[in-house]
């Protein structure tokens, strides 16, 4: 599946794929703007990915003390990409079924 693919589903469908990994549904709750949901789900299964959308999700909170402890448990630098880009970039690279690996 491609991040367009993805986005597609996220804008046609009411709920994601229960096969994806928490942390790609933590995403597509993110992309329909279901915070809370989103939060929830990201803290399930995978504990690097979901430390990355978890730092993400408070990024887009505001909450930028509690995003960058989430991108330390990640293992990510913080992102400079806006809250959507970064987003995108991080359902890209899940897709691919890859985490990069980090500058620890």
């Amino acid at each position: 599946m491609t991040t367009e693919a993805f986005i597609n589903h996220v804008l046609e469908n009411s709920a994601p794929n229960s096969e994806w990994r928490p942390a790609l549904q933590a995403l597509w709750y993110a992309e329909k703007g279901e915070w809370k949901t989103a939060h929830e789900k990201c803290q399930e299964g995978d504990e690097d990915e979901g430390a990355w959308v978890h730092a993400n999700l408070h990024r887009e909170e505001g909450d930028l003390s509690n995003a960058r402890y989430w991108y330390h448990r990640a293992g990510k630098p913080e992102s400079g990409l806006t809250i959507v880009q970064e987003r995108h970039a991080i359902i890209t690279q899940l897709l691919a079924g890859k985490v990069p690996p980090d500058e620890r």
